[in-house]
Parts: structure tokens; sequence; C-alpha cells
């Protein structure tokens, strides 16, 4: 499917309203235009590079409307200009007011747009706190440095 239909989709299904299809149309629309996908609407979405086909996942997931929403290692392969592109994206989200949850290993992400984070170490939590906390944490730096 081409990306407008997938992020369409997002609009039509999954919510608790369903808009009207010009609405849902416009919706889309504004979504593609705010990941920095406009100009690939018509395109496939398995022709995208990594870093847009990560931008459509976005699109689609706010289009559902939600307040909560879920970001498992959206910056994992990712490189250095495109994670802080989509730090960017995650910013302009939390200024909507949904409340981001993110499972992330790149580190410079986490630390930049979060005000929270918790730390797991072998599925168990040994931190939790803001950045400035988690940095000097002790336990945290023998966890992942060693002593």
């Amino acid at each position: 499917m081409p990306v407008f239909a997938n992020v369409l989709l997002g609009s039509t299904f999954g919510r608790s309203t369903t808009p009207s299809d010009s609405d849902a149309e416009d919706e889309a629309a504004g979504f593609c235009a705010m990941v920095g996908l406009i100009d690939l609407i018509e395109e496939p979405a398995k022709s995208l590079t990594l870093a847009n086909r990560k931008r459509l996942e976005l699109a689609r997931a706010l289009a559902t409307k939600p307040q909560l929403l879920l970001l498992d290692e959206m910056m994992a392969g990712l490189n250095p200009t495109e994670v802080s592109e989509a730090m960017d994206l995650v910013t302009m989200i939390r200024f909507m007011g949904i409340t981001v949850f993110m499972i992330e290993h790149v580190m410079k992400a986490i630390m930049n747009v979060c005000d929270r984070i918790m730390v797991l170490h072998h599925g168990e939590k040994i931190a939790e706190g803001t950045p400035q906390e988690i940095t000097n944490s002790k336990t945290v730096i023998e966890a992942y440095l060693g002593e």
C-alpha cells in the first residue's frame, strides 16, 4: 500500500469514533506532512528507507489519536542526523499532549527527550529518576560501565 493509504488506515480504524472520509483524509495528509512524508504519499511503503518507514509507522500510530504512544526502539538503525530528526518528532508529539513511553538504547535520545527514565538490567529495575539522576546513579554506572 502507498504511504497515504497506510496513514489513512490509522485515521479510519482503531479509534473510538470514525471521522468522515474527508476529515480522515485531511488528518492523514496532516500526519504525513508532520513526519516529513508529504512528498512520498504515493510511494509504496515497502520502497521507503528505514528512517522513512519509521516515520510512516509514527504517522499511522498518531492517526489513531492515541493518548499514550509506545515507541519501541524507534532510533535503532538510524544515523545521527535521522536520530536528531526523530528526537524532534518525539518532542513535538509530547507538546501535542500525548504521553510517550519509549523503550530505547540510544542514550542521546533518552537523555534529551525524556523527563523520567527507568533503567532495567536483566529485566529488573535498577534505577528510576530524571536524566541527571540516572547519569549520576552508581548502580547504573556499575551495571553498564563496570566498576
